[in-house]
């Protein structure tokens, strides 16, 4: 995609701290990073999102995520490990390439983790639980490529 700032990045026209490559994905660091050492996985290929990519995709994006948290956890010290998938502009996405953020984090480092709602009742959760599952079993796409 032309307009793509990763898709640039993927061919080079854009300089990026790549860490990783292969056939499917490129890592390379987010330049505007939570801690230094925030990566980003990006698939090679254009997709918007998560809810675009083929089952066979994500089945592989999984070893490749494990091996670079590990790496980055281990070069940065960092005590630990948050990952984040933005899907949609609702959810903080930016930049329309599917990618996953592998963010070093250090104990008190000042960022808190994503916080929770705390007057959810059980009634609510007890709804929001059959209705997923429901969804589950009744897929609204037959689309094959979609992980079941």
């Amino acid at each position: 995609m032309e307009d793509c700032v990763f898709c640039k990045i993927i061919a080079g026209a854009i300089p990026a701290e790549k860490v990783y490559e292969d056939e499917r994905f490129v890592a390379f660091l987010d330049i505007k990073p939570l801690h230094v050492g925030h990566t980003l996985l990006v698939s090679k290929k254009h997709y918007r999102n998560l809810f675009d990519m083929p089952a066979k995709l994500l089945r592989e994006v999984g070893p490749v995520l494990q091996k670079l948290a590990t790496a980055i956890q281990s070069s940065t010290k960092a005590d630990g490990i948050n990952i984040g998938w933005n899907n949609e502009g609702a959810a903080g996405q930016l930049i329309f390439h599917s990618h996953v953020h592998i963010m070093p984090r250090y104990k008190d480092d000042g960022h808190v983790h994503w916080g929770g709602k705390e007057d959810v009742s059980p009634t609510e959760l007890s709804t929001a639980a059959a209705t997923i599952r429901a969804e589950l079993a009744n897929p609204p796409s037959s689309d094959s490529s979609v992980v079941k």
